[in-house]
């Protein structure tokens, strides 16, 4: 194997700043970086196996971060910027974040240190650790990647009894005139869900444009035999590797989504289908968290091919809401809510992770389907995660932490900001509702009407008891008879409970048996350390 390098370069005499550049703020453009004087300040990069290790991480997640740091690494080496760069295998690795900036620190000297805000609440404090243990200045700054400011979701959710979605994305579609026409929103709607939310059909998904991927440079086909040897025990395979790992190859990515899948992307962005892990979905996520590509040039990209008339509306507004609404509003969340959030449990959930979810050998075809696909790929979409593996742990009645830890794992797009508000807060309901105004929760039937899993399943998704009854169906129904008095305060539950109310005491006593069987037979739910 030929082992790339990232030379060293010559450093200045004298430091003025240690500029940080973290694994996922890969931006030539970044606040850190703004005023940096090649003369008298260094870039920080280090790869440690603390930053894969706190949470089991997947093989794919892990080879998504080291090769594009490396490549960015390489980029503003191209561009004369001093660089201090520590590889995981390097003889002086000393495998956290703190420690080899300790060690750098020692070295050089400087004056100061400067950050561009981090994505997770742990790296952030750890760093400022280090900061006051030097006596060192550490000047944190804004991320400029987001199209809002953490301030200003702390002054839009200021004296709101509720935060919902809705009003802070009507409120950024406003400031930034995005899809308005004046004052009003372009089609005369905000919100074009009722067009979103088909199905294939018998048929199922025809020709479906492939997704973007890349095939491994010799930076990356290094990381891969690193991460092969160094994490050989942890989930999922790299045998399928090919996520953009360079800004050149994100945009590409970008560009073929506009032009081939968007256009279909809003009528099935909700359909599932067997074997079928790309569809018509963007698969950008992990480029725009990794600062690869910026979102205000996604959004405006679509905008675009709607007004050059190559992509609907519907389609166009159900994208731009799940950057320019979600994203933002899941990090305002984070934010104002660490970390006191990671420790909620609404539900006072505390089963344990099944096993089978780092290995996808389960029975039931739709959860056996999306989990394969993720350790394969690093990569579910949005309804796979909701109401496939986040649906059932929630039904199962597993502790929130698990799953959050889970989906922080296995996902190549999931830094804390995004994956714990959604995991924890919309998945599994562990806030309550400060995320999201009712838990998700379906029988199979859900997973019936928007996919053909269950047509090769030994499962039926009609019956909750007896052998063929469907688990999601059974645990959806002990889950309202289970939080019944909890539930009752939420309008938005009423139908489900009144339809729960239709069952006789013989038949809530039928399910719950059923479900505590259920859970039994999952065992061990140990989950691998």
């Amino acid at each position: 194997m030929t082992k790339t390098k990232i030379q060293p370069t010559r450093l200045p005499s004298k430091v003025r700043n240690i500029v940080i550049v973290l694994g996922d703020q890969l931006d030539a453009g970044s606040s850190a970086l703004q005023d940096f004087d090649t003369t008298h300040d260094v870039v920080w990069m280090a790869e440690v196996a603390e930053e894969s290790t706190h949470v089991w991480s997947a093989k794919q997640r892990i080879a998504v971060f080291l090769s594009a740091m490396r490549h960015f690494a390489q980029d503003l080496q191209t561009q004369g910027l001093p660089l201090v760069y520590t590889r995981l295998d390097d003889a002086d690795n000393r495998g956290t974040l703190a420690l080899q900036l300790n060690a750098c620190i020692a070295q050089l000297k400087p004056a100061g240190l400067v950050l561009t805000a981090p994505g997770d609440w742990r790296v952030l404090h750890g760093l400022r650790a280090v900061a006051t243990e030097h006596k060192l200045p550490l000047d944190v700054r804004d991320d400029t990647h987001f199209f809002s400011t953490v301030r200003e979701f702390a002054a839009h959710a200021k004296g709101r009894k509720q935060l919902r979605l809705e009003y802070w994305y009507r409120e950024l579609r406003h400031k930034h005139n995005i899809l308005m026409e004046g004052k009003d929103p372009v089609g005369g709607q905000w919100n074009f869900d009722a067009d979103n939310r088909e199905s294939f059909g018998k048929t199922g998904p025809q020709n479906v444009p492939p997704p973007t991927r890349c095939a491994p440079d010799s930076i990356t086909q290094d990381v891969i035999a690193l991460v092969n040897a160094k994490f050989a025990s942890h989930p999922g395979t790299l045998t399928n590797f090919g996520w953009p790992v360079a800004r050149a190859q994100a945009l590409i990515a970008l560009q073929e989504f506009i032009t081939q899948r968007l256009p279909l992307f809003g009528q099935f962005e909700d359909a599932m289908w067997s074997g079928e892990a790309w569809l018509y979905h963007s698969h950008l996520s992990c480029a725009m968290n990794l600062k690869l590509l910026n979102p205000r040039e996604v959004v405006q990209a679509a905008e675009d091919a709607y007004h050059a008339g190559t992509a609907p509306l519907a389609a166009v507004e159900g994208f731009i809401r799940q950057i320019l609404g979600w994203r933002e509003y899941v990090r305002g969340i984070y934010w104002m809510q660490m970390p006191e959030y990671v420790g909620l449990n609404a539900l006072d959930a505390q089963a344990d992770l099944p096993g089978w979810y780092w290995t996808g050998n389960t029975d039931m075809a739709c959860l056996k389907d999306a989990i394969t696909q993720t350790l394969e790929h690093g990569y579910a979409h949005h309804i796979q995660r909701l109401m496939v593996t986040g649906l059932y742990a929630l039904l199962l009645g597993v502790k929130p932490q698990a799953v959050h830890a889970w989906y922080l794992s296995v996902y190549v797009d999931a830094v804390e900001w995004v994956e714990l508000p959604n995991t924890l807060g919309m998945s599994q309901f562990g806030d309550g509702g400060l995320m999201a105004s009712k838990p998700y929760v379906a029988s199979g039937k859900y997973i019936q009407r928007m996919s053909n899993h269950c047509k090769a399943c030994k499962y039926d998704p009609t019956l909750s008891t007896g052998a063929q009854a469907c688990p999601y169906t059974t645990l959806y129904w002990d889950f309202l008879n289970r939080h019944e008095v909890m539930l009752k305060k939420n309008p938005r539950m009423a139908m489900q409970l009144k339809n729960l109310a239709r069952l006789d005491a013989q038949a809530r006593e039928a399910i719950s048996a059923q479900a505590t069987a259920h859970r039994q037979a999952q065992l061990p739910l140990a989950q691998p350390t």
